[in-house]
């Protein structure tokens, strides 16, 4: 089957940054599970040259707008070879295989009356590249949320394209194709916008004259959405070339919410007017968000430098936090602190330290031969059973386009191979001769486990595939999505390494001592089939208690609804917590270890029957649950948003 998926393309006025890295890494995943798939594949990705502002950068720049931006589209270029982009086509707006197919679909919506020559008076924003009528205006300013900058009022001559002629026929389709806008709530968005009442659209400017000419009047040149949008029939060599006639419409044209709207009602309508189909899915994606709830943008100044997180943390581990953050419909937030948390808890901890104990357990016990299993007990076939489903789930995750929900199924395999390393201990097995076959059943489910973590991860990060079939023989054949729920598929007798880890942990030193840090690299080096602690001095255990004595104690969920540290005091928090109906206060000893910002919206665990106590003459209405060790404390909270009030057993 044919599989063609794009992204925008992107504004070159400077270098890329998190936003843009999103949406190509996540149009990446679609097109590398595809071909995984067998599919074949087109991903197209590229630059929008031909717009005002890319002059008024220029200008800025002391520089001609060609020559400025040819340094800029060399760095998307970079930073989508740092990010492992597997794109087979780069666009740019300023080719000419590009501008002859606008002029020629230009001449023909002219000629078939869907383009006309009028006046244009009305306000523009540059930075939006969008025309405003004056009762849209916010305080003067450009409506659009993420700008609110000035506009200019604009009068000229101009074509306009008759979109209102198309606004019927437009709303059919969207309610005929319910998966044609998506998410949902883009596809609500839409229908509310069009019913609203289309205008007809601007499509040249003589004010300047870097674009495209019009081909029968060269005073004009095409205005940058119409010229913008084309790009995803021009790259195929529309009208006749072949990649037009195979990939043509396209499977998945993905984006960022602030510009769903221009792809789902002006692309089309154009590809209506020139009679061909409309690509079969918009995706609309959310933003990236600052922790202050900003979106990160060019305009607003916080751009993140991806190629100095590329450097410090890897190609494959950004990818994983880019995608795993942001989940379907809605926005993500970054933060540096996040991606490291993400590095050190899913990657690290759960990912990579699995291989490496497992491999290490197999050279230890087997001098790395993987060795032939015996009958498969209750525990392996559990994890056989949940491969199946897990497979099957990130299946339909990505065909909806939603690598969040897919990365969430794989780690529930993650975490279900490090817990079967728990329960068979292979460190307890390996001291009893008789427990030989069992040993060699668990050694031979971590090659396997290990294989199909590399099957069901490639799509997300493609480096990691190549790094296991180097640890686990060599084998290429060993990564094949069709086999990511088959067992038995690693042959007994090859030879293992450990190797290096895949995910080191980031700054460890900052959280242990260099004592402490030591103690851990020896542990991981030298008993790596138990994840041991630094040693510390522990609380003795205390004494037991019986299942009614346990059962006096109340633990609830509850959401935090608000914090703050209580004055005059180092430790103390103030927090409003939403509990079974009701709001209760709660002063926890935890501010050293939190700002109040870190807790609101979690869903943490409290002892609701506690005896209210006064402190610092704040009634305190419960207690919430935290672990700590010496100078460490972490708070215990609850990933599902279950309802404050549910009981936790």
């Amino acid at each position: 089957m044919k599989y063609y998926i794009t992204t925008p393309i992107f504004y070159p006025n400077s270098s890329p940054h998190i936003g843009t890295a999103y949406t190509t890494v996540a149009a990446d995943v679609l097109a590398r599970y595809h071909r995984l798939q067998g599919d074949q594949v087109h991903f197209l990705t590229g630059t929008d040259e031909n717009a005002q502002k890319i002059v008024r950068t220029a200008e800025a720049n002391n520089t001609e707008p060609k020559i400025y931006v040819d340094g800029v589209v060399e760095r998307f270029k970079e930073l989508w070879q740092a990010l492992d982009i597997s794109n087979d086509d780069f666009i740019r707006t300023t080719e000419e295989r590009h501008q002859v197919v606008v002029q020629r679909i230009f001449t023909k919506l002219f000629e078939q009356g869907d383009i006309y020559k009028s006046e244009y008076s009305g306000w523009y924003c540059t930075p939006c590249e969008t025309f405003w009528m004056e009762n849209k205006l916010i305080d003067g300013k450009c409506p659009n949320a993420d700008c609110g900058r000035e506009v200019e009022l604009l009068k000229e001559e101009s074509y306009f394209f008759r979109l209102s002629k198309y606004q019927g026929a437009l709303l059919k389709y969207i309610e005929e194709h319910p998966a044609f806008i998506q998410p949902v709530s883009r596809r609500n968005e839409m229908l509310r916008f069009i019913e609203g009442g289309l205008e007809d659209l601007c499509v040249s400017r003589t004010t300047f004259q870097w674009g495209i000419k019009v081909p029968f009047d060269p005073k004009h040149v095409v205005y940058v959405w119409l010229d913008a949008l084309i790009n995803y029939i021009s790259a195929l060599g529309y009208p006749d070339g072949e990649n037009y006639k195979r990939f043509w419409p396209a499977d998945v044209h993905i984006m960022g919410k602030d510009i769903v709207r221009f792809h789902a009602v002006i692309w089309p309508i154009i590809l209506m007017a020139i009679d061909i189909p409309l690509p079969k899915v918009i995706y609309g994606h959310g933003w990236y968000l600052t922790k202050d709830g900003g979106k990160i943008s060019k305009s607003r100044g916080n751009v993140q430098d991806s190629f100095a997180l590329i450097q410090r943390y890897g190609s494959d581990a950004i990818r994983y936090f880019l995608l795993r953050e942001m989940q379907a419909g809605t926005d993500g937030t970054y933060s540096e602190d996040n991606v490291v948390e993400r590095i050190n808890s899913d990657l690290a901890n759960d990912f990579g330290n699995f291989v490496s104990r497992s491999l290490a357990m197999i050279v230890k016990y087997r001098d790395g031969i993987i060795p032939r299993p015996s009958q498969d007990g209750e525990l392996e076939l559990e994890l056989k059973a949940l491969s199946s489903e897990v497979k099957k789930a990130v299946d339909g995750s990505l065909r909806r386009c939603d690598p969040a929900s897919a990365l969430e199924e794989i780690w529930r395999f993650v975490a279900r191979c490090n817990k079967y390393v728990d329960e068979t201990s292979p460190w307890a097995l390996a001291k009893h001769e008789e427990q030989k076959e069992r040993l060699d059943t668990v050694l031979y489910t971590f090659a396997e486990c290990i294989r199909i973590m590399a099957i069901l991860t490639a799509p997300f990060m493609p480096g990691i595939p190549s790094k296991i079939c180097e640890l686990l023989g060599k084998d290429e054949r060993l990564i094949r999505w069709e086999e990511a729920d088959q067992w038995g598929i690693a042959e007994a007798g090859i030879k293992v390494q450990k190797g290096e880890p895949l995910f080191p942990r980031i700054d460890l030193a900052q959280y242990l001592t260099a004592e402490e840090t030591a103690t851990v690299d020896k542990n991981l080096n030298e008993s790596p089939e138990s994840l041991q602690a630094p040693e510390f001095e522990f609380e003795p255990i205390k004494g037991e208690i019986t299942i009614d004595e346990f059962a006096k104690i109340d633990l609830r969920v509850g959401k935090v609804l608000s914090a703050e540290k209580v004055e005059k005091t180092d430790k103390l928090m103030k927090l409003e917590v939403e509990v079974a109906g009701e709001v209760r206060t709660i002063v926890s000893g935890i501010a050293k270890h939190y700002s109040p910002d870190d807790l609101v919206n979690q869903y943490i665990v409290l002892v609701a029957n506690l005896k209210p106590t006064k402190l610092r003459g704040i009634t305190s209405q419960g207690m919430i649950l935290a672990a700590s060790q010496g100078e460490v404390l972490e708070v215990i909270t609850i990933n599902k948003k279950l309802p404050g009030g549910a009981r936790v057993k």
